[in-house]
């Protein structure tokens, strides 16, 4: 039987210079991005949420050191890391993100969490702006 279901990733939009590029540094990024989607695939493959597909597809992102989110995040000015994550139902159009925080290993899961537990909250919030 043919799957019904497909999941795609990018690795972010940081400059890499060919030059720079080692043969060996590039099958490390691909390796990180085919776990990616492998983590995301199985998921999928079992009958799992698309939310829960892409989330582990990007904590396999965000804890590596190659790629500009968690781990590998670039430092500020300041010499800290100020990180930002979003993430979307499509089904139900429910969102949850997070921005400039710190001490977060996985910012996604937490805006995985604010999508999933704070809805009533922030529309409360909303209501009074």
């Amino acid at each position: 039987m043919m799957n019904t279901f497909s999941i795609a990733i990018h690795g972010g939009a940081g400059t890499l210079v060919k030059g720079m590029m080692t043969s060996e540094l590039e099958a490390q990024y691909k390796s990180v991005l085919k776990n990616a989607l492998d983590a995301g695939y199985v998921i999928l493959e079992n009958g799992g949420s698309s939310v829960d597909a892409i989330e582990k597809a990007v904590l396999v992102l965000e804890n590596s050191h190659l790629f500009n989110a968690g781990k590998g995040a670039v430092f500020t000015a300041d010499e800290t890391h100020e990180m930002d994550a979003s993430i979307m139902d499509g089904k139900t159009l429910n969102a949850g993100a997070v921005s400039l925080v710190t001490g977060i290993k996985n910012p996604v899961s937490l805006a995985k969490d604010v999508m999933e537990n704070c809805a009533d909250w922030c529309r409360k919030l909303g209501k009074r702006f």
